[in-house]
């Protein structure tokens, strides 16, 4: 398993693991499409991303690497002030599992999560929902090469 899966994979078990205990949990996924439903917990589907930078290291070699994968947040609800209460409370949550480990358990140097983007749209079976794109920065160093 490379590096850069190794550290998404600890990003998402950890999301998972941190996230269990809220009632109701939101449903944790990783690269899956969206479901036609939201759970009533809410639904974070963690989005790989892309490497942003790669840093040669010449003593041994080996690269710093920072990826940004995303974390999107959707939650439903029967009203704005509903929808908006359960995402934010999701927000802090996410935000503070990370921040519980920021090496998410030696998978990392570091993990920090940046400012989430937030929409309104249209999922079937809800009213209205409301989503929100969390940027998660991981920094990492790989052995011999960025991919590796």
């Amino acid at each position: 398993m490379s590096q850069r899966e190794t550290a998404i994979a600890a990003l998402h078990a950890r999301l998972q693991a941190g996230l269990a205990a809220r009632a109701p949990a939101p449903l944790v996924l990783r690269n899956e499409t969206v479901p036609q439903r939201v759970p009533s917990g809410g639904l974070l589907v963690l989005r790989d991303g892309e490497t942003a930078e790669e840093t040669p290291l010449l003593s041994p070699l080996a690269w710093a690497v920072e990826h940004r994968a995303e974390v999107e947040v959707t939650v439903a609800g029967a009203t704005p002030a509903a929808r908006a209460a359960l995402l934010d409370a999701l927000l802090v949550d996410i935000a503070a599992v990370i921040a519980a480990d920021r090496t998410l358990g030696g998978a990392v140097d570091w993990a920090q999560p940046g400012s989430p983007g937030f929409e309104d749209v249209e999922v079937e079976g809800a009213a209205a929902a409301r989503a929100a794109l969390v940027p998660v920065t991981l920094w990492f160093t790989a052995a011999g090469s960025p991919l590796s």
